[in-house]
């Protein structure tokens, strides 16, 4: 039974998002603001995370940012803001997906369930044996290890699967609906800039940015030479 982790201060919210998810057999735990919300992070040890950006005591993103320097908890925010720099700040400090208010709470549920099921695959993943090497680049996909010059490379759930799905496809262009379809799930039905933002933090981290090569109108295109 996966576990839930709702974090928001809004008590109708609160029970809407609860009166969806626990018909579908989640364990739902609730935090109605930023301290005590990490607080129950850090106790009950979700699987997924859905976070409101704007709490008392401690905001989202600040609540984001503590909880990512030890977790890789898949996080969903919910935020009323539609300004695209809200978004984005959301995703940079680690978000994985985003809902903007309103919201339905079938969509959220939909994206839960695909979330849910995309993490169980990956931990079911761990016997592959696949391991790319190019001139640059090293990817153990087993032991989910990313090195660039020989150095390892820290990344998210996330952005490990966005680098080995355009890895697994070098030299051939990948457009934001592959991609997405590929990393979080054929139901997704979210905006694709997620894509954009999560290949921005790869590129940062390689420290080599012609290794991901934007084709624009296309999509995103892995560049390098195996060994």
């Amino acid at each position: 039974m996966a576990k839930i982790l709702v974090i928001d201060d809004e008590p109708s919210i609160v029970n809407l998002v609860t009166a969806y998810l626990k018909p579908e057999g989640y364990e739902v735990h609730t935090a109605t603001d930023g301290p005590s919300g990490l607080k129950a992070a850090r106790a009950f040890k979700p699987d997924l995370v859905i976070l409101d950006i704007m709490l008392p005591g401690m905001d989202g993103i600040e609540l984001l940012s503590r909880l990512r320097r030890e977790s890789e908890v898949y996080v969903i925010l919910l935020t009323a803001k539609t300004e695209e720099t809200d978004k984005v700040v959301g995703l940079s400090v680690g978000a994985d997906d985003y809902v903007t208010k309103p919201f339905s709470p079938r969509e959220l549920t939909a994206r839960v369930k695909a979330a849910l099921r995309r993490i169980q695959a990956g931990a079911g993943s761990g016997s592959e044996a696949s391991v790319y090497s190019f001139r640059r680049l090293r990817m153990d996909v087993g032991a989910r290890i990313v090195s660039v010059d020989e150095k390892p490379i820290e990344l998210t759930a996330i952005e490990f699967d966005l680098l080995k799905a355009l890895v697994e496809n070098r030299g051939r262009v990948l457009s934001r609906e592959q991609l997405l379809e590929k990393v979080w799930g054929g139901e997704y039905f979210g905006e694709q800039r997620v894509v954009d933002v999560h290949l921005g933090h790869v590129r940062q981290k390689l420290g080599r940015e012609e290794l991901i090569v934007t084709v624009r109108g296309v999509g995103y295109r892995f560049e390098d030479e195996p060994l």
